[in-house]
């Protein structure tokens, strides 16, 4: 997949999350330090019910564009939802276990960057 389409699949999976209020959206580059992803999204919600909510609203919504989620895990405890749609891995997180884990500090050689500069 060429980085235009991973930007695009970015973009529909922020636009998910911020139909169902999602919180403090990052995307982080990865492309330049990983070969596992183009771009991590990272997001969280206020309870099981709209992390769920949010994780089916990106899973939909990518779906009918023609991306196929490759795998998901977490979604049943809804602590941390991550979805594996290939070149893009969205992380849903609750508010406890996004501080507890991190990501945007494990994955600091990463470039954040704005979701408008997408």
């Amino acid at each position: 997949m060429d980085i235009n389409q991973s930007k695009n699949m970015a973009k529909q999976a922020i636009k998910a999350l911020e139909d169902k209020k999602a919180e403090d959206i990052h995307v982080i580059d990865i492309s330049e330090v990983s070969v596992v992803a183009d771009y991590f999204i990272i997001a969280n919600g206020s309870n099981r019910s709209q992390i769920q909510a949010m994780a089916d609203n990106v899973q939909e919504v990518l779906g009918r564009a023609g991306y196929a989620m490759r795998q998901v895990e977490g979604y049943n405890t809804a602590n941390w939802i991550l979805m594996d749609f290939g070149d893009v891995i969205v992380h849903i997180f609750d508010k406890e276990n996004r501080l507890f884990y991190n990501l945007e500090r494990i994955w600091r050689d990463g470039k954040a960057i704005e979701c408008s500069e997408l």
